[in-house]
């Protein structure tokens, strides 16, 4: 159901602590490896929003038993074979992590699947991870020869493949990942630049083995995972809109505990602090599994910059309320090498620029980016999620700066990753 909200305007003054939910990427692969590993896996602070459900959902179908208790998730492991066909589609919501990273787990194995998802996911490119995966052997198709879902998988038997990834995509690679693992021999994957690697670092949490050195990751095919525990970490991705606010809202200090500061997703803090920002980073110590910390943002005179090459991977998800924050920098900031926001949940270029420019944003897109020249007083009116959970957080963001009201339509997007988002930052903004 279509909802619209009322955004709060706040001149000045976000004070506060702000615990944002866990990470989404960590809290999908937390379900589908301790769906696979032999034993029983505790998750703490798992994200409990719409495309982390989904997941979790799917692997129930598959016949993985997955408990709650006392605000835990409990997943009791059969390992690979403990998987069984589904009896009914595997419907994936709006989330392109189950439905691209379940491809690669779903090739390996002895039966048919199907796999769904909403009218969002029906228009995502899915032949980026069907193409590679038959190399390995598995039988996939789907609409317009695999390039949509509904997906189509017979898994089997595979032979490991030596693979050059043509985009920087953790999604591709993940699920190239999860074929490798099932496969014959040793598979061998190359990123054009590095994307993050959450994948990676739960293989070795789950006693598995895998290398990566210059960009080539290598995986012996046959391995059996066993049972952990996981402290999910913060969402940065989620963090990010809190600190974008504590950035340009006047009178402004937000803490953000326990983030997770995963190298290969900390792009924003880096450009927050090329812009300016009056940003400290503090690291928790002794963590040897997803790094983790405290992030303090208070009120900043920003400048614009730009932003492109290999950085893009690490602030992909980040750059709608980037583009927002350079509205409200001083000088131009160029976005580029960022083709890839064109096949998210929307051509995020082309929606960013079109709600920011409701508000009054001096911003244009590029073919592969945007410029926006900033400092830009945003006035307010009717803008729209259009569905995404990103854009509709940062115009939520956005409306904290505006002189006039916004209201925001299909405000219910942001459930997808942060339930509470709007709760959260009420919370901050009285």
């Amino acid at each position: 159901m279509e909802t619209q909200k009322k955004l709060a305007i706040r001149s000045k003054g976000l004070k506060g602590q702000i615990k944002v939910p866990g990470d989404k990427s960590i809290s999908h692969r937390s379900i589908m490896f301790g769906a696979v590993a032999n034993g029983t896996t505790v998750i703490h602070n798992f994200l409990k929003a719409d495309d982390c459900l989904s997941t979790m959902s799917c692997f129930r179908k598959m016949g993985v038993e997955i408990t709650e208790e006392g605000g835990k998730v409990i997943v009791h492991g059969n390992g690979w074979d403990g998987l069984k066909e589904p009896e009914t589609i595997l419907d994936v919501g709006n989330s392109g992590t189950t439905a691209r990273l379940m491809a690669g787990i779903l090739s390996g194995r002895p039966f048919h699947s199907v796999v769904v998802g909403d009218d969002s996911i029906a228009k995502r490119p899915m032949k980026r991870v069907t193409d590679p995966l038959s190399l390995f052997g598995a039988d996939i198709d789907g609409r317009n020869n695999g390039q949509y879902t509904p997906l189509s998988i017979r898994g089997g038997e595979l032979s490991a493949v030596d693979y050059n990834l043509p985009v920087a995509s953790a999604q591709v690679k993940s699920a190239m990942i999860f074929a490798a693992l099932q496969a014959e021999g040793v598979s061998t994957i190359k990123e054009p630049v590095p994307t993050r690697n959450h994948t990676e670092t739960m293989i070795k949490k789950f006693g598995g083995d895998i290398t990566s050195e210059n960009r080539e990751i290598k995986v012996k095919g046959g391995q059996s995972f066993y049972g952990t525990e996981i402290e999910v970490p913060g969402d940065i991705s989620s963090g990010a809109f809190f600190l974008a606010a504590g950035a340009v809202v006047p009178e402004s200090k937000l803490v953000l505990p326990v983030l997770g500061l995963n190298p290969t997703r900390t792009g924003l803090i880096k450009v927050l602090e090329e812009m300016g920002a009056n940003i400290t980073v503090v690291l928790e110590e002794g963590e040897d599994y997803e790094p983790r910390g405290t992030v303090t943002i208070e009120s900043s005179a920003l400048k614009g910059i730009e932003i492109g090459g290999d950085i893009i991977p690490t602030l992909i998800d980040e750059i709608p309320v980037i583009a927002f924050l350079a509205t409200q920098a001083e000088g131009r900031t160029v976005i580029k090498d960022a083709e890839e926001l064109k096949v998210k949940e929307t051509n995020r270029i082309d929606a960013v620029v079109s709600q920011l420019k409701i508000l009054g944003a001096d911003i244009e897109s590029t073919e592969d980016g945007m410029v926006i020249h900033g400092p830009t007083s945003l006035q307010g009116g009717t803008v729209d999620s259009l569905g995404d959970h990103r854009i509709g957080m940062t115009l939520a963001i956005a409306a904290l700066v505006c002189k006039d009201e916004v209201v925001l339509k299909n405000a219910e997007a942001v459930n997808i990753s942060y339930p509470s988002f709007y709760s959260d930052l009420d919370s901050l903004a009285r």
